[in-house]
């Protein structure tokens, strides 16, 4: 449906990008990824449930300290993609490598495990429980028997610190109580307390307000600093140029291109995520570079 020239937008012009903002740690240019293994590696990867295939040969790479946007219309397979990347389901296809050895997710335990955490739109947060219940659910700090809730709070209350969260009136208080961004944080804080080296973020900023969507586009920013990888799934092209270092879109299945956001404007986007192709002026630019 579209050929490889499509596929190979990683475009000639990554090499003379500059980062989106100073003080940032370069994304990778298609030039520089033969010298860094990436993160994460999809090769070939393909899924098929029944006649429909869902993903077909999808190559995608992912950096330590980047926020790479996954882009395409309802159905282009951006969920099934996140869901094999997370265990929820093995891929039919295809190899997966992390830190340049391969692997084989199959169970979310796999990819917890290397150091993957999935922000579902649900966010999986106790309301019943306080902040620091929900930070610490499920690997709670003991001593000598009883829980170490002075360790626990010390600890969420510093993670909250580094990622310039300040709007929590107390650390103790119910999550059910909290506004959309500041769930938000409190999901991305619990990653960050079990080391996650990549964080996947599906429509973070959805349904939210303006100041709570800076919240949650500056959390991103705080990640991608910190070294983490963020893969952010999103409608939002507007939180998409304001956040991504690069850009993968899907389109019916297969990926029809990445770039880096800086080299591409609104309409190329749009147009990679509704026809599979940049637009005729933007592609013979890409071929030219």
């Amino acid at each position: 449906m579209h050929g490889s020239r499509d596929q190979q937008l990683t475009m000639a012009t990554d090499a003379q990008a500059g980062t989106r903002s100073e003080g940032r740690v370069p994304a990778p240019s298609s030039a520089a990824a033969g010298s860094r293994t990436p993160l994460l590696r999809l090769a070939k990867i393909g899924k098929s449930f029944g006649a429909v295939e869902a993903l077909t040969d999808i190559d995608l790479e992912i950096y330590a300290g980047e926020v790479l946007a996954l882009v395409g219309d309802n159905g282009a397979g951006k969920s099934t993609l996140i869901k094999t990347i997370s265990g929820i389901w093995s891929p039919d296809q295809g190899q997966e490598f992390w830190d340049g050895q391969e692997v084989h997710i199959r169970h979310p335990r796999d990819s917890a495990a290397l150091g993957i955490a999935t922000m579902y739109q649900d966010l999986a947060l106790a309301d019943n429980l306080d902040i620091v219940e929900n930070m610490f659910l499920g690997r709670e700090v003991v001593r000598a028997g009883p829980l170490d809730e002075t360790a626990m709070e010390i600890s969420a209350r510093q993670t909250l610190s580094d990622l310039s969260v300040t709007t929590v009136r107390s650390i103790r208080q119910p999550v059910g109580s909290l506004s959309g961004g500041q769930r938000q944080a409190v999901a991305v804080a619990r990653a960050v307390l079990q080391d996650a080296k990549l964080v996947i973020m599906d429509e973070p900023t959805a349904a939210l307000g303006v100041s709570q969507t800076k919240m949650v586009l500056d959390l991103v920013r705080s990640l991608s600093d910190r070294g983490v990888a963020v893969l952010l799934i999103s409608h939002n092209l507007n939180d998409v140029f304001a956040v991504a270092d690069r850009m993968a879109a899907l389109y019916l299945g297969r990926l029809a291109g990445t770039a880096r956001v800086a080299d591409i404007d609104t309409q190329q986007a749009v147009s990679l995520i509704t026809t599979g192709s940049l637009t005729p002026v933007a592609a013979h630019a890409a071929r030219k570079d």
